[in-house]
Parts: structure tokens; sequence; C-alpha cells
């Protein structure tokens, strides 16, 4: 049953990757990587059952597949810049599976050495690619690094796990737990490459756990039915048959919806619109809360703006002519608090009035070294160090660099001010694709004190602020600009763990 399970669960991610509109290739790669697992897991398993030598055979040919396949998406996953791990030798390891395939049928039947080469070709080339991966993250930096000793991590348990296997065949009454920890590793492969931006572990294991809630639940729900429902002499079945079968239909369920979705869309002219998120309602709220916001401030800037002028004048006046010391001071403050709220009507004009957005093919990746050299030129924090990871080969995005650049200063700044004890800033590019939209995210990440939730909910909101001398508009204009090209921004906070800000812009 076990390795039924491996079999469904690699065929899931198989075509929840191939069914995607716009597929990575490293996506692509990992899915045929999938589909083979999953035709050779399942040979083998009906091949239990029935003993049928075509599904031996079947069974050999996976195997010998899944070779070249792993060193080809190995490849794609490190990088293609990786030596040891070239097209030649992706195309070295398929002549070898050529050669061994050979072999195997030859001698088939006839020695008992046919399965140790085909498991020993198979078994080997898995070291391979576990070694090259623990050299390149040797080599690597940033959040890279970070994925590699994740995947490095699982594959070690897995091995660790299939030692199992082993002892059960030398008699020892322990459970062959190979075949159940190569379901999660393949799960947990696919979490890293769909979400290459995870930052730090307890964000993969967050998403693992909600797994893990949800088979629960729902093997739970089913003993409740069959305890309520079922016939009293009729035996439960065993447990770990439910839990396998609870987690198939937990990740079976998104690949699953979104082949419906695309149906229902198909057959009904609203069907797509049937399926919009939620938080599309939300966003329209928003927006017309903005225009309404736009309308008002245009007409009480101005008249904010006239009054102020005349009271700095005034108050300028009157400390010349005054002679004493205390009423100076208090001019002083009259002086500097109405530069204060000229600043914030400055603002508030900017946020205010309708943004020209003008548009041109840009380079994301530049566009953020060029923000950082403007900001090293100043007083930089040595107490801050910079890291950065760019996404190679991102494609060019119709937007207004000037614009853009002022929405990564303030980010970027805000994130300086976050950490006054020093810490790390990140900034990483990435390609975000799925079947709705095509967009590259920056995301401007630091290791400060974080946002509490409450705070987190109205951080765009204009006026809204956290520091003592803040006009809460910097946010809120950043939000503008970014929505006037066709994006958003998000906010991800761990308290005491620090922040990160995601810039979404679309690629047309």
């Amino acid at each position: 049953m076990e390795t039924f399970a491996l079999a469904a669960v690699s065929l899931t991610i198989a075509v929840s990757l191939l069914i995607k509109k716009k597929k990575d290739p490293l996506h692509r790669s990992y899915a045929v990587l999938c589909l083979v697992l999953a035709f050779e897991k399942g040979a083998f398993f009906f091949y239990g059952i029935t003993t049928a030598e075509l599904l031996k055979f079947l069974h050999a040919t996976g195997m010998i597949l899944l070779a070249p396949l792993l060193v080809h998406f190995a490849r794609r996953f490190i990088g293609e810049r990786e030596a040891l791990l070239s097209s030649r030798v992706v195309w070295y390891v398929a002549v070898l599976g050529i050669l061994d395939a050979v072999l195997f049928f030859v001698f088939h039947g006839r020695t008992a050495l046919a399965a140790p080469l085909l498991y020993g070709y198979v078994y080997a080339i898995v070291g391979w690619c576990f070694a090259v991966l623990a050299f390149a993250a040797l080599k690597a930096e940033g959040i890279r690094k970070k994925r590699l000793r994740y995947v490095l991590i699982a594959v070690a348990v897995w091995g660790v796990l299939s030692i199992s296997d082993s002892l059960q065949q030398a008699g020892f009454a322990v459970p062959a737990l190979s075949e159940i920890g190569a379901a999660v590793l393949v799960y947990f492969v696919l979490i890293v490459i769909v979400y290459p931006k995870l930052p730090e572990l307890y964000e993969i294991m967050a998403r693992a756990t909600i797994i893990f809630v949800l088979v629960l639940f729902v093997a739970g729900l089913f003993y409740a039915v069959a305890a309520v429902f079922g016939n009293a002499p009729t035996p439960m079945p065993d447990f770990n048959l439910v839990l396998m079968a609870s987690f198939l239909i937990v990740i079976f369920i998104d690949p699953v919806k979104l082949l419906l979705k695309r149906a229902v869309s198909r057959l009904l002219f609203e069907g797509r619109a049937a399926f919009t998120s939620l938080f599309a309602l939300d966003d329209e709220v928003e927006k017309e809360k903005s225009l309404f916001l736009e309308e008002m401030a245009r007409g009480m800037a101005h008249e904010i703006r006239n009054p102020l002028g005349s009271i700095k004048g005034a108050a300028q006046y009157l400390k010349t002519e005054s002679e004493s010391e205390e009423t100076r001071q208090l001019l002083t403050v009259i002086t500097e608090e109405t530069d204060r709220l000229e600043k914030v009507v400055s603002r508030f004009l900017i946020y205010a009035n309708p943004y020209v957005v003008n548009a041109a093919p840009r380079d994301v990746n530049v566009l953020v070294e060029r923000a950082l050299s403007l900001i090293r030129r100043d007083e930089f924090p040595e107490s801050i160090s910079i890291v950065t990871d760019f996404a190679a080969d991102l494609p060019l995005v119709e937007i207004d660099e000037e614009q853009c650049m002022q929405v990564i200063f303030n980010i970027v700044l805000n994130a300086l001010e976050a950490m006054p004890e020093g810490g790390t800033l990140t900034l990483s590019t990435a390609l975000l694709e799925d079947e709705r939209m095509r967009a590259v995210n920056l995301t401007i990440r630091d290791t400060g004190g974080g946002i509490p939730r409450e705070a987190a909910k109205q951080l765009f909101k204009p006026f809204f602020t956290t520091k003592k001398h803040g006009t809460g508009l910097g946010l809120a204009i950043c939000r503008k600009i970014i929505s006037e090209h066709g994006g958003y921004i998000r906010v991800s906070s761990h308290p005491g763990k620090g922040s990160a800000f995601h810039v979404i812009l679309p690629v047309e």
C-alpha cells in the first residue's frame, strides 16, 4: 500500500504541475520525473498483485528512465552552470542507462546479478546527485543556499528511513518506511521549487503542518462517520491505510479544483468570475475608499496649506520682535510644528493627485541595484549587511522607473529603521507564474522586530503609522504607485524575526 501511495502522490504532483498554463522549465522537469516515478511505482505495485511479467519489465524500464531524469532535474534545480551536471553528463547517464537496460534484460532470469545491476545503477546516480547538491550548497549564498540545504536534509532523512527496509528484510520487526519517506520527500521538494523564496524552514514547516492537520482531520472524520453510520461487527480499516488515503485526498484537492475551474469556465460564460477570489471584492472596496479620499484630499490640502503659511510667517516675525527667551522658544516650537504639518500636507497632495505612469520596459534587477547604489551613498549603517538574491533571465516589466525607485527607497528605509541595532537586509527577485498571471516578485526583507498582526492589517492605510514622527503616507503612496502599475504589495511579518514586503509587478 505504501508503494501505491508513493505512485499516487507522484502522479498528483506531476498532474498539478503539467496542467498549469505557463510552465517553468524547472517545474516541467520535476513533473516529468514524478510522472515516471508514478509509472515505475505503479507497475511495481500491480506486479505484486498480478505477478504479470510485463509489469516487471515496465518497472525496470521506469527505474532506468529515472536516473537521467533525476540528473536533468538536479541540473535545473542547482543551476545549468554547474559543470558536474552539464547536458553532456545527462547524456552520459542516459547511455549508461541503455547499457544497463541491455544487461538487465539479457541476464534477467539467468543470473541473480540482474536486479543488483538495475538497482546499483539507479542508487549510484542518486548518490552522485546528492554529492553534487552538497557541493553546490557549499558555494551558494543567501536564500539559494538555504533551499539547497533544506533539500539535502530531506534527502538525508529519506536515506535514513530507507535503512528500515533492509532491517525488515534481515528479519527485524520494523516497518518499511522508505516508500512513505519518498512520498513525503517528493512533496517537500514540490513546496521548495513552487515557493522558491521561502526564507526559513519554519515557513516550509508551516505549510507542511497545514497539510498534516488536514490529513488528520479527514482521517478523524472518516472514523467518526464510520462509528456513527457503520455496521458495528465490521472491523475498522487499518489506521495507516486511512491516513494514506486521507493524505491522497488532501493533495488531490488543488489539481482537481483547478481542472474543475477550467471546465466550468469553458462551459459557463461567467464561470471564471464565479471562481474569482473573494479578496477581489476587498480590493474593490479599498479602491473606492481611496478614490473618495483622493477627491476629499485635493480640497482639504489646499485649504490647510494657506493658513499654515500665515501661521509660520507670523511666528517667525514675532520671534524676531520678542525679547523673552521663553516666548522665542514657544515660537520656535510653532515654526517647527508648522513645518511638520507642511510636510504632511505635501505628502498628502502627492498621495491624492493622480499619477501619470510613464512606463517603459525595465529590468527589475538593474533597477534594484541602482536603488541600492544610491542608498549606499548616504550614511549607511555599518551594523546592517545587505544580501541580494536576483533571479536570472527575468522578463522586462513595463514600469515607471522613477516611481518604482521611490517605492524601493521607501520600503528599504523603513526596513533600516526597523533594525536600529543592526541586522540583515535582503533584496530578492523571482518570476511568479500560475494560471492567473505572470509577474516579477521583488521581496525586501529585514531581520528587525517584526510588525504586530493588527498593525500589519492597517499598514497601507493613509495616516496609519507606528513611528513617533511618521506621516503614515509613505506605504500608502507605495501601494498606490504599484496599483497604478497593475500590481500589488503584500507584507508578511513574524514578531521578533522580521518582516518582508513583496512587490508584485505583472509582466505584459
